[in-house]
């Protein structure tokens, strides 16, 4: 048993994992830059550890300073939340050095599958249907426009240790190839430290569907069905909702099993999203492998009736999945909007600043993940995400009118956000008939 758990993450899942060591009797230790001395996270946690400030880089993305505030703080274990340090395998190996669980998977696991091209080669090998593509990293644009003709334009660059949307372009000829592939390699380094990339076929307009699993150490693996993640802008994802309107019981009952062979593959344990992509046939295609939590874990534990977060601490913990397969139905509808401090009409520029009145939707039925409160002030350093609403209903167009309902409630006054802009896409006849696809928000909204 944990007896005490370092948080290194910030914001809403910060609050949202403390919120489970406390269901579990388990203390919790915050870390924090100087910007998030007034955080949510910092005043919940039983103990708080100031790490740095400005950047993240200098803070939140620090091993150093964390590994030596757990160290200092007595913690059994540490729970990276998502993104910054969560799909590090170096940074998992310095807590396992020092004697520290990671709540999460090992580390060779991430280097499997965090890799982007490098879960491309395992899930070919493994016979899981992928998006015809490399099967080995690419370097340099010249090998890569040579890899990208063998595929046939457009093609889709990405990042090998990608996520989040960056170190993404698309090429649609062999003339803008080298300058998107150089741009994306650019920012793969610089948000990642990694200029490794991969290409596959970029397919127009499909839908995005992930699987939800969970895996212990005794070898058991669980799927928790799919979210559909389609609405997104930049590859951002804006809107999830579970099940996907977009899937029938025969494909669902296949990309469960699929996802389930690719973690029994690796032999993973812990949470993790396998990330499909379906084309316009129903066809769906392995794409990538989330080692971690994801932002939108709410949505499947609203359908569901579990906590993947206690979930994740027991595995860590050694602990045998307290469900089945036969255990876990899909009941109900349920959608996450994500609200951003930012400005949809400028080309959705953040939006910081101090909240000078918050009022959030309630009632059965709607959650509110965040780290919000009135007079706190949302610093420019880190993500514009404020809040995620979560809704469930008996079926999906229950679940639209009851997030209608919870976004006309919700205020945020002192910030700009994108409240307003969730509620037109909840309202827009294609998101209603559940026809939304990844190119909704730019070619139907007509946003950039």
């Amino acid at each position: 048993m944990f007896e005490k758990i370092l948080i290194a993450n910030r914001g809403e899942i910060a609050v949202r994992i403390i919120r489970a060591c406390r269901d579990m009797g388990i203390r919790s230790v915050a870390v924090y830059s100087k910007e998030d001395a007034k955080s949510m996270h910092v005043q919940l946690a039983d103990q708080r550890v100031c790490i740095g400030e400005g950047p993240a880089r200098n803070s939140y993305l620090n091993m150093d300073r964390i590994i030596t505030a757990a160290r200092n703080v007595g913690a059994d274990a540490i729970h990276p939340g998502y993104g910054f340090l969560s799909e590090n395998s170096d940074f998992v190996r310095r807590c396992e050095e020092n004697g520290i669980s990671f709540i999460g998977p090992a580390a060779d696991v991430i280097d499997r599958m965090g890799n982007k091209s490098q879960a491309r080669k395992t899930m070919m090998d493994a016979g899981v249907p992928v998006v015809p593509g490399t099967k080995e990293p690419v370097y340099d644009a010249v090998e890569g426009k040579k890899q990208a003709e063998l595929i046939g334009y457009p093609v889709m660059i990405k990042a090998s240790s990608g996520g989040g949307g960056k170190g993404m372009r698309v090429a649609r000829d062999d003339g803008e190839f080298e300058f998107q592939f150089n741009m994306a390699q650019r920012e793969s380094a610089n948000a990642f430290g990694d200029d490794t990339m991969y290409i596959e076929r970029f397919m127009e307009n499909p839908r995005h569907v992930e699987i939800q699993i969970m895996a212990d150490s005794q070898g058991h693996v669980v799927a928790l069905g799919e979210r559909d993640c389609s609405v997104q802008r930049n590859h951002q994802k804006l809107i999830e909702e579970s099940p996907s309107p977009a899937i029938n019981g025969a494909t669902r009952e296949e990309m469960n099993r699929c996802a389930v062979l690719a973690a029994k593959t690796v032999g993973y344990t812990n949470a993790g999203t396998i990330e499909f992509i379906v084309d316009q046939e129903g066809r769906f295609y392995f794409m990538e492998m989330n080692t971690r939590i994801q932002v939108e874990h709410g949505v499947t534990e609203m359908v569901t009736g579990t906590d993947l977060i206690v979930e994740q601490i027991r595995v860590a913990m050694g602990e045998p999945l307290s469900f089945s397969q036969k255990d876990i139905g899909i009941r109900g509808h349920a959608i996450e909007c994500r609200i951003n401090a930012e400005i949809p009409g400028q080309n959705f520029m953040p939006s910081p600043g101090k909240v000078t009145h918050l009022h959030l939707p309630a009632g059965n039925g709607v959650r509110v993940d965040t780290g919000l409160y009135t007079g706190y002030s949302i610093p420019s350093e880190y993500d514009s995400m404020i809040a995620k609403v979560i809704v469930h209903a008996p079926d999906r167009e229950a679940a639209i009118r009851k997030m209608n309902s919870a976004l006309n409630e919700m205020v945020v006054s002192g910030v700009e956000t994108n409240l307003d802009f969730q509620f037109q896409i909840m309202h827009h006849p294609v998101f209603v008939k559940g026809k939304a696809d990844t190119g909704f928000i730019e070619k139907i909204m007509a946003v950039h």
